[in-house]
C-alpha cells in the first residue's frame, strides 16, 4: 500500500457521507460492470443508512484519503457482541490493485481481533470470483449464502406481536439480549436496536409466549437508496427459539409493516438455518438475492443453540 499517498485510517464525520456514496456508487458499478452487468448503475444509498452505519461501526468506521482531502476507501468494520464483520468497504475504481483493499481489510481484521471478536467475516456476490479469491488470500473461507428473500403484502395478516417502540424498551431490549446470548452466546444486537430507535429509521417486533419472549426481529423502514420511496420493510436482525416462532414472528413483522404502509418485506436468510429458509419459503417468500458469506480462518460461525434460529445481515 502506499503509505505516503494516504491519510487514515481516520473516523468518517457527517459530512464524509456524500463522499463515501460517491466511492460507495463507483466502486460497485464497476464491480457490475467487470462482472458483465454492463447496465446496472449502484445508486447511491439514503444519507441516513449512512449516518447508521458509521454509529452503528463506532471506532470501526474507517476511511482513508490522498493528499488532496479526497476519500480514497472506506471500511465499516462492526461489532455485535462476540460477532464481528465488514461491509460495506470499497476502494475507488482507480485506486485498486495498489494493495489498499488488503490494507484496509486488514485493518478491519486487526481491529475487531483487538475488540475480541469470535467470529470475522464479511459478505460477497458470490459470482464474483476476484473477490472471493482476493478474501481467499487473505485468510477467508467461502461459507453458506446469505439468501434475500422477499414477499409482497396484500393486507395486514393475523400477526400479532409487540412493537418495541411501544414503550417499556428498556425491560424488552434486556428480554432481547437474554434470548440472543441464550442461542449465540456472546452475540449482542442491543447497539443496532438503540440506534434505529434513536435514528427513527423503523423498529423491533417481539413476540412472546405466556410471559416469555420467544422472538424478535429488528428492522428498517426508511428507503435503502436516495430517492426512494419507503414501501419495502427490511429484517436485519431476526432471533427466534425455534421455527415455529420464526413464523409467528414473521406474520407479526408482516402486520407492522403493513401499518407502516409498506407494502413489502424483505429478509436476509443464512441457508445454514435450512429449516427457517424453508419456512419462509412456504410463507410466500422468495429469492431475490444472494451473498456468500465469508469468514476468517479460526473465527467462524455456530448454529445457534438448539432450533433456535439467529438471522445476522452483514450488510446495511
Amino acid at each position: 500500500m502506499p503509505r505516503e499517498r494516504l491519510q487514515g485510517p481516520e473516523p468518517p464525520t457527517a459530512r464524509d457521507v456524500e463522499g463515501i456514496n460517491r466511492v460507495f456508487s463507483e466502486a460497485f458499478t464497476d464491480r457490475y460492470q467487470r462482472d458483465g452487468m454492463g447496465g446496472v448503475r449502484v445508486p447511491y444509498l439514503n444519507p441516513a443508512i449512512w449516518r447508521f452505519a458509521i454509529a452503528a461501526a463506532a471506532d470501526g468506521a474507517m476511511l482513508w484519503r490522498d493528499g488532496s482531502g479526497g476519500i480514497v476507501a472506506f471500511n465499516m468494520v462492526h461489532r455485535s457482541g462476540t460477532e464481528g464483520w465488514m461491509g460495506p468497504l470499497a476502494v475507488r475504481p482507480e485506486r485498486q490493485g495498489q494493495g489498499i483493499g488488503a490494507a484496509i481489510v486488514r485493518e478491519g481484521i486487526r481491529h475487531l481481533s483487538a475488540g475480541g471478536a469470535r467470529i470475522i467475516g464479511l459478505e460477497t456476490m458470490p459470482r464474483t470470483v476476484d473477490n472471493i479469491g482476493f478474501y481467499s488470500r487473505l485468510g477467508f473461507r467461502p461459507g453458506h449464502l446469505t439468501v434475500s428473500v422477499a414477499r409482497e403484502l396484500d393486507g395486514a395478516g393475523p400477526g400479532a406481536g409487540i412493537r418495541l417502540s411501544a414503550g417499556g424498551h428498556h425491560a424488552a431490549l434486556r428480554d432481547c439480549r437474554t434470548l440472543t446470548e441464550a442461542l449465540s452466546p456472546g452475540v449482542d444486537f442491543t447497539r443496532e436496536i438503540e440506534l434505529t430507535l434513536e435514528l427513527g429509521l423503523g423498529d423491533a417486533t417481539l413476540v412472546t409466549a405466556g410471559n416469555a419472549l420467544t422472538g424478535f426481529a429488528l428492522w428498517h423502514s426508511v428507503p435503502l437508496a436516495e430517492g426512494r420511496t419507503g414501501d419495502e420493510v427490511r429484517v436485519l436482525k431476526l432471533v427466534a427459539s425455534d421455527v415455529p416462532a420464526l413464523r409467528r414472528l414473521v406474520e407479526a413483522v408482516e402486520a407492522h409493516a403493513w401499518r407502516q404502509k409498506a407494502r413489502r418485506v424483505s429478509i436476509r436468510c443464512q441457508t445454514a438455518y435450512r429449516d427457517a429458509y424453508g419456512a419462509l419459503l412456504e410463507s410466500g417468500y422468495r429469492v431475490h438475492w444472494t451473498d456468500l458469506r465469508m469468514t476468517l480462518n479460526g473465527k467462524t460461525e455456530t448454529p445457534a443453540c438448539g432450533e433456535g434460529v439467529v438471522f445476522s445481515n452483514w450488510e446495511i
